[in-house]
């Protein structure tokens, strides 16, 4: 793979975040939070959220993870630090991005970001992302 700083990594889309993923996602985490499931819960808070529900952070990490994998291949993500300036909502188009801003020793140094057309963005952070794939065994 040539990479160079400054390029762009290809973009990764989910259409539509899943409310019945997110229902699905609380039972697997064992997440007691209603936040993930009950849109009454969301309504609740004092934040105009509307009647939405709330992706679980693991969720959002993997659409991230998702575009990285799909740019380098699986396995050769070996750091990811992220916030969570927004949370991500149900039925949200939200779109994975990324640029180079650094090569070192074989690993590119990115920043990587979840984005929303309207919000901004959701999460955002670093991730180093070996530009080899490991060998098998």
């Amino acid at each position: 793979m040539n990479i160079s700083v400054g390029d762009t990594i290809p973009v990764w889309e989910m259409s539509a975040v899943s409310a019945e993923k997110m229902k699905t996602m609380a039972a697997l985490l064992r997440d007691p939070n209603p936040l993930h499931w009950d849109k009454d819960a969301v309504a609740a808070l004092p934040m105009d959220l509307g009647r939405h529900t709330i992706n679980q952070g693991p969720l959002g990490l993997s659409y991230i993870v998702n575009m990285l994998h799909a740019w380098a291949g699986p396995g050769t993500l070996c750091h990811l630090h992220m916030t969570f300036p927004q949370v991500v909502l149900d039925n949200d188009k939200v779109t994975a991005k990324g640029i180079v801003t650094n090569i070192q020793a074989g690993i590119a140094h990115c920043e990587v970001w979840l984005e929303h057309d309207i919000r901004g963005r959701l999460l955002e952070g670093s991730a180093k992302v070996l530009l080899t794939e490991p060998s098998a065994g």
